[in-house]
């Protein structure tokens, strides 16, 4: 472990303590498990209606504890008991659908929950280092004429979501500037691989795909906005990336995670679909269409990668092989 301006001087690899918020959920889960191999001792927070699965090959080697993060004295709680080195802030309302339905929940949840862990690292003199998970959201109106899209790119979001991650984003720059609290805030593009939530795309063109394939359902797929432009990186990536955020990154600064690669999300659909030997029909489903949405998000990593040296490595068809073939043996 590499131990910058001695922030943890003293402490080997084996001793320092990672909490992740969110543990159970699709990315907390991939980080849990390169945490634990990286040699970190692994804590992570739940709720009483979280899911486990995601989590049961590991949940004896990891301290689970159960917060709820919105609530300013059970985050008190959790710092006290876990003392981290690095926190990973992964838990948040991410659907951007559900932020349409739900725009005040969407933006309690994700502002109060962060200003909660600030106030407790702040009361309690923790030396940590915080990772916010800001998304590529916040970029929402992009020009043609701004892709790939850096950092210093305006933020223009066009959901309740994307408007909570800039609130968290710019917090965390806050705090950093008026507290000095070591704070990293990445925003990362669209991530996908096994256990991804079947409400994201990729993941729910998997599952009716499995599920025809399975005589679960007719052979007909249905979908939203087949033309909107993505850059897609692998979870398994993803989480390396993170880690090497607070191992390496720039306190205070913002960092864009992504392939830097563009998918239309038809031609990633077509490509499923040449996995299957069914022949299925597409069908629009005009439920499945957004308020507004994001025509292209293409990402511009060279500041990340500059500062940590990261860049992707498994290839996209990878990530809809293991995709596909993760809810073939669910469903």
């Amino acid at each position: 472990m590499t131990c910058i301006d001695g922030f943890f001087a003293g402490k080997g690899a084996m001793e320092l303590r990672a909490l992740v918020t969110g543990i159970t959920g699709f990315v907390g889960s991939h980080l849990a498990e390169y945490l634990l191999a990286q040699g970190f001792t692994v804590s992570g927070t739940y709720r009483v209606r979280s899911r486990m699965d995601h989590i049961q090959d590991i949940q004896s080697r990891v301290q689970l504890v159960e917060c709820e993060l919105k609530d300013a004295n059970s985050v008190r709680q959790l710092l006290s008991l876990t003392r981290p080195d690095f926190i990973f802030h992964l838990a948040a309302q991410s659907f951007v659908p559900t932020s349409w339905n739900s725009p005040e929940d969407t933006l309690v949840n994700n502002v109060s929950s962060q200003i909660n862990l600030f106030e407790a690292i702040r009361e309690q003199k923790l030396r940590c280092r915080v990772q916010i998970a800001c998304s590529s959201e916040e970029y929402g109106m992009v020009y043609p004429e701004e892709t790939p899209i850096a950092e210093d790119n305006p933020l223009r979001p066009l959901s309740p979501y994307g408007v909570s991650k800039v609130a968290q984003d710019l917090l965390g720059y806050q705090y950093h500037q008026s507290y000095g609290l070591h704070v990293v805030r990445t925003r990362t593009f669209n991530h996908e691989g096994p256990r991804r939530g079947e409400a994201f795309v990729l993941s729910n063109f998997s599952k009716q795909i499995a599920e025809i394939e399975a005589g679960k359902k007719e052979p007909v797929i249905h979908v939203g906005n087949l033309d909107a432009i993505r850059d897609f990186t692998d979870v398994r990536d993803v989480v390396r990336a993170y880690v090497l955020a607070l191992q390496l990154g720039e306190p205070g600064e913002v960092y864009n995670i992504g392939s830097g690669v563009t998918v239309r999300i038809g031609d990633a659909l077509e490509a499923l679909l040449k996995m299957s030997p069914k022949k299925i029909e597409v069908r629009r489903d005009p439920a499945r269409m957004r308020p507004s949405d994001v025509p292209i998000l293409h990402c511009d990593f060279s500041r990340f990668q500059k500062a940590t040296g990261w860049t992707p490595a498994i290839p996209f068809e990878q990530t809809l092989t293991d995709t596909l073939d993760y809810w073939r043996a669910r469903v």
